[in-house]
């Protein structure tokens, strides 16, 4: 297991990192995973023990018990607070009451108590807010955020589910008023939907943020169980939740190159979707998540497996986003800049 600086922080959180949206199952979110106290347990022993030290949460996963399961497994494994790096989040709606959502000084306050309660510890280690709140300024947002690090409850700063423009713009405001920056942004990043490398990863490179890919496996399209003659997998949460969306034609075929590559390796297809985003720039810590203790000891193999550059062209190229404006302008008119 490799380690990456998160941002200039001086953090080190490790290249992978155990999501728990899986944990809990309560209400909606059972769709997503049902994992109960013991195999949340075992799993979180098993990462611990392979080297991962990052874990990603957030209140809303399954309305706060997600929260409170890893609070009780890291007390049951009796690991020291300061062998983990945690992250949760904070914006959605987490009761009836009209202020009980969004990105108000208010809310963030209220959430961020209510979180360290479920987690029984007394700081978060990475805070991000989990989406945009138009409701709310972006200043409000920002020095509610100050709030929380000023009070010794949140060490470091992260956003999720963002547009450039927007955390840029964020960050210019904290700079300016003194207060805490964005250290990190969480993003849907898989070799099937490589949206991001448009606008948001140059920027998160330009601002030197940590770059946190989520559904890696494009919620387990990507995990080798679905191909054009299979669609449904059994055991997959695709069959009833069909989320993240992507481009399902353009997948099979970034598929069937990988099952080559794959067979060629003998790994899985999901190491190979894995391996491919380790090497690509920006990428600090890929967001796994896993319901059982084979899928996570599958995922962590990934960091065994260094991809060729003929494999990684290969799967670049199947994956290769189409030109958009005004990239392709950039590119023509930078073509005549250099000498030759």
């Amino acid at each position: 297991m490799k380690y990456n600086l998160l941002a200039n922080t001086g953090v080190l959180v490790s290249e992978l990192c155990l999501g728990a949206m899986t944990f809990g199952g309560k209400g909606w979110w059972e769709a997503i995973g049902k994992t109960d106290q013991d195999a949340v347990n075992a799993l979180m022993k098993l990462a611990l023990d392979s080297g991962i030290n990052f874990f990603d949460t957030a209140n809303v996963y399954s309305e706060g018990l997600s929260e409170t399961m890893i609070g009780h497994s890291f007390a049951k494994l009796g690991i020291s607070r300061q062998h983990f790096v945690l992250a949760t989040k904070l914006r959605s709606r987490m009761g009836q009451g009209a202020n009980q959502v969004g990105l108000s000084r208010l809310h963030i306050a209220d959430a961020v108590n209510d979180s360290l309660k479920r987690l029984q510890m007394d700081h978060i280690d990475l805070l991000y807010i989990h989406g945009v709140d138009t409701l709310t300024p972006l200043e409000e947002t920002m020095r509610g955020l100050e709030d929380a690090v000023r009070s010794g409850k949140v060490r470091y700063l992260g956003v999720s589910n963002h547009p450039a423009w927007m955390i840029a713009k964020a960050n210019g405001i904290a700079e300016k008023m003194g207060w805490t920056r964005f250290a990190a942004t969480q993003s849907y990043y898989t070799i099937a939907s490589r949206e991001i490398e448009r606008e948001l990863i140059p920027m998160a490179l330009s601002e030197n943020l940590a770059l946190m890919p989520w559904s890696p496996l494009a919620g387990g399209f990507l995990s080798g169980k679905y191909s054009r003659t299979q669609s449904k997998a059994g055991e997959s949460r695709r069959d009833n939740f069909d989320f993240p969306p992507l481009n399902k034609e353009k997948a099979y075929d970034i598929i069937e190159t990988m099952e080559e590559i794959a067979a060629g390796r003998n790994v899985s297809v999901a190491q190979v979707a894995l391996a491919w985003m380790l090497k690509k720039p920006g990428v600090t810590s890929i967001i796994i998540g896993a319901k059982n203790l084979k899928q996570l000891q599958d995922n962590i193999r990934s960091t065994e497996l260094t991809l060729a550059e003929n494999e990684m062209k290969r799967l670049d190229e199947i994956s290769e986003l189409p030109p958009e404006y005004p990239a392709w302008m950039m590119e023509r008119q930078m073509s005549g800049r250099l000498p030759d």
